[in-house]
């Protein structure tokens, strides 16, 4: 047997099959067919031909084989025998891939692709990866909802596909092709008026012309075209393999069509894809990368578009990112011709070394061998770190493409959808409990689904009945779980959660009893000393900042709070609003005393200071200037409030954050950096979590009550330094001293009018044992080890930008910008 290909056709109704085999033959010999069910106990069709060296086809009918998706990867097995000596065996899944009514469908139904692009990779063996390593891989993508995989640049490892045949994936298998050199080339000889064209219209010059030097070249048609016999005649067998892909970055020329025109000669039960084509001239889809959700909305809504779109590449996952995930998968469910894309990328590319000076690990990437040129950390851009762990990004994508979405909701009713392509939801069971404040409380249970929820399809859910009250937050959780285990997920695992508030009740902030005793108040030239019955406070009036704050005896400040704006950069910040920020110098910009006053109110148990200042860069000529209320009250809290108004010339467009930063001393570190014997966490919040969270990357973290027992807990590391580890939403949080003592910070509503006791406001906080330059500053996490310090760094934000997926693609949406205007808040530590 030279060759066996095979093909399910179903019936008009894709209920019956005809299951087309063809086996190349070279000499004479009897040829059957056996075709197994999937236990492989009963064999339901077989026929046996006499034949001779050349071609012969089987059509064998199948009454109402049992179809397989990626949701249901339900496999038969085929076995082609020579003179029962020689054996061929293979699964086959009767499916049906075509482009009917405009889009991509599979056994009649539209599919949307939840994917990852994935190249081969393993952290210490770099190309050859193991077996095992490779199943987990795909483990991995299955119990974070991924339910496709485009093969970015090649083919994989054969066993990459008898696994997603197995475990059920939609596979984009991808030719071995790329020549992206050639467009530096020409993009390097246009001319100056060609170079000021828009960047669209640049490529479109430089592609054109970079594809004379082999894709639009008929002296490489047959190069091309054996890329594609090659792709095709290996893994033509496999049931995953829904869709073709002539390669990437190769731009676009005649060979493509080459390519594509054979492929059609051999196969015509797959769609094919080529991003370059980017018309879809030849091609069954429209295909782009990375952009703006505005742009494929507009796609979708043009009625002149006859194919679907997929997105071969999106949400650029360098770093810390990427942000605003939701806003594209809700695009593919709200628009039909959106038929999904890939993440870019599956995992970051490092491979595990050491430091020469002091031996510790770390994963290196471009320029760290020696080699030169390179593209330094532009490989490290995955959902997964180099080890193949997940990042905070694969948790926010995996909440992003749920099964299972609520769509609407009251005190008594939720509205869920169904957004598998092929089953119901009968396999699921709902689970829910409820939060008093982020506390588990008694109330907890079952919520019947309806059965037979069909994909696309709505359905009501009765909750149940749960007391409020006006001055507690109250938050009913729903969990959607396996009822039973599969081959990749195992019983109980859960698939999708929501998180629905009861009520949104205005909540005082949390005050400390109120002191009958006055403050006593010191003044020297240099100092002012504010006394309260537990906390002494000391306060610079010449530099306008709070110099100390001790508390029963326990001293809380390191260094004095102050305004700050900037973050570490992320790799999504550097080439968009990162830029910006560096060109108007954000990250040398500090606060300036201009003035201060202070006075005795409130019959003694009040004393206010007014610091005035500004905060600006050394040169250019914006600045903000501050003023700031410091309010000591004699119960032993304080308020600081901030009032900001920007102004200048050449104003970055946004800021990274506002905020306060300030450190505390080692004791208030958790573990051992705190040296005493309270068996208390040191960090306690009410907000998102448990891990970080951004304001466009933060619904993957519940709303609830968390704790770390250290503050290095509260770091991701990121294999290429920068901002990370921040908490957003969040209600109070509290710091525990190692003797006992702790200190909790609120923001205040300032909406209020003044008379009643203010509202918590949401806020983020940063604590960490890193000082933003030294992030910044580092390249590798050894790198910025080294530069460690012992403080506890605290940030307490009114606002943070967002993350966007900049590094390679749009820059943070507007809804998650921070943009530079005035602003006010206040900061209650008690």
């Amino acid at each position: 047997m030279e060759n066996l290909f095979v093909q399910t056709m179903l019936d008009s109704r894709y209920t019956n099959a005809d299951l087309k085999v063809r086996v190349d033959i070279s000499g004479s010999a009897e040829l059957r067919i056996d075709l197994y069910d999937p236990s492989k106990s009963e064999i339901i069709f077989t026929e046996t031909k006499t034949v001779s060296s050349g071609q012969v086809e089987f059509s064998l009918p199948v009454e109402n084989p049992l179809k397989w998706t990626a949701e249901t990867p339900t496999l038969y097995h085929l076995v082609a025998s020579l003179n029962d000596t020689s054996f061929v065996a293979h699964r086959v899944g009767f499916r049906q891939v075509e482009m009917k009514d405009g889009l991509i469908k599979v056994n009649g139904q539209r599919i949307v692709l939840k994917g990852a692009n994935r190249h081969e990779h393993h952290p210490k063996f770099g190309r050859a990866v193991p077996f095992e390593f490779l199943k987990q891989d795909l483990i991995l993508m299955k119990t974070h909802n991924i339910n496709a995989i485009r093969t970015c640049h090649q083919p994989s490892d054969v066993q990459l596909y008898d696994l997603a045949d197995e475990l059920g994936f939609w596979v984009m298998d991808e030719a071995d092709l790329e020549c992206h050199g050639f467009e530096s080339i020409c993009d390097a000889a246009l001319s100056p008026a060609d170079r000021a064209l828009p960047f669209r219209e640049r490529q479109l010059l430089t592609r054109s012309d970079a594809a004379k030097w082999t894709s639009d070249n008929p002296v490489w048609e047959e190069a091309y075209v054996d890329r594609a016999k090659q792709l095709v005649h290996r893994d033509q067998l496999h049931p995953c393999v829904m869709m073709w892909s002539l390669g990437n970055e190769a731009f676009f020329g005649r060979n493509h069509k080459a390519m594509y025109k054979w492929i059609k000669s051999f196969d015509k039960s797959r769609p094919i894809h080529y991003e370059a084509d980017i018309y879809a001239e030849t091609m069954d889809v429209y295909s782009m990368m990375y952009p703006p959700i505005e742009t494929i909305v507009d796609f979708a809504k043009d009625d002149s578009k006859t194919k679907p779109l997929v997105l071969c590449e999106f949400i650029h996952a360098m770093g810390n990112g990427p942000g605003n995930i939701k806003e594209y998968i809700d695009a593919f469910y709200e628009h039909p011709k959106l038929q999904g894309g890939f993440v870019w990328e599956w995992a970051n590319h490092g491979l595990l070394t050491k430091d020469e000076t002091t031996g510790e690990e770390f994963y290196a990437y471009g320029g760290d061998f020696g080699d030169v040129p390179n593209d330094s950390n532009f490989i490290m851009d995955g959902v997964l770190h180099s080890d193949h762990t997940p990042t905070p990004g694969l948790i926010e994508y995996k909440k992003s493409l749920e099964p299972v979405k609520v769509v609407s909701y009251t005190s008594q009713k939720a509205i869920i959808v169904n957004r598998y392509d092929f089953i119901t939801l009968d396999y699921l069971e709902c689970i829910y409990a409820v939060l008093d404040e982020g506390k588990p409380t008694a109330q907890t249970g079952t919520i019947e689904l309806p059965s037979g929820i069909g994909p696309g399809r709505t359905a009501e859910l009765t909750l149940p009945s749960i007391q409020t009250e006006m001055h507690r937050e109250r938050t009913l959780q729903l969990f959607f779980r396996q009822r039973s285990a599969t081959l990749s997920l195992p019983a109980g695992f859960e698939v999708a959660f929501e998180d629905i508030p009861l009520n949104t009740p205005s909540i005082p902030l949390t005050l400390l009893p109120q002191s009958h005793d006055k403050l006593v108040v010191k003044e020297t030239p240099t100092l002012l000393t504010i006394q309260s019955p537990n906390t002494i406070w000391t306060f610079s009036p010449i530099h306008g900042k709070l110099c100390s704050l001790v508390k029963n005896s326990h001293e809380f400040l390191a260094l004095s709070p102050e305004f700050t704006a900037y973050r570490a950069p992320t790799d999504n910040d550097a080439p968009q609003d990162g830029s910006d920020w560096k060109t108007r110098l954000l990250h040398l910009a500090k606060s300036r005393a201009r003035g201060c006053t202070w006075d005795t109110r409130n019959d003694g148990k009040t004393f206010v200071v007014q610091a005035r200042q500004r905060f600006c860069p050394p040169v250019l000529s914006w600045s903000v200037d501050l003023d700031i209320t410091y309010t000591f009250d004699a119960s032993g809290a304080l308020a600081i409030r901030v009032k900001g108004v920007p102004q200048g010339l050449n104003l970055p467009r946004t800021l990274p954050r506002i905020g306060l930063t300030m450190e505390l001393p080692p004791s208030w570190a958790g573990g051992n950096g705190g040296g005493g014997g309270s068996s208390a966490p040191a960090v306690t919040w009410y907000g998102r979590g448990p891990g970080e969270s951004y304001r466009d990357k933060k619904l993957s973290q519940r709303v609830g009550l968390y704790e770390v027992s250290e503050v290095s807990q509260l770091w991701t590391e990121y294999e290429y330094p920068q901002e990370g580890g921040n908490r957003t939403d969040t209600r109070w949080v509290r710091f525990t001293h190692a003797g006992g003592e702790s200190v909790t910070a609120q923001f205040a509503d300032l909406s209020g009018d003044g008379k009643t006791t203010k509202a918590r406001q949401l806020f983020d906080f940063h604590a960490s044992h890193y000082r933003v330059a030294d992030v910044e500053a580092a390249k590798h996490p050894y790198e910025l080890h080294r530069k460690k310090t012992e403080n506890v760094v605290l940030r307490l934000d009114a606002a943070h930008h967002g993350l966007g997926s900049g590094s390679c693609g749009p820059r943070t949406r507007h809804e998650y910008a921070l943009l530079t205007e005035e602003f006010d808040f206040e900061v209650l530590l008690v």
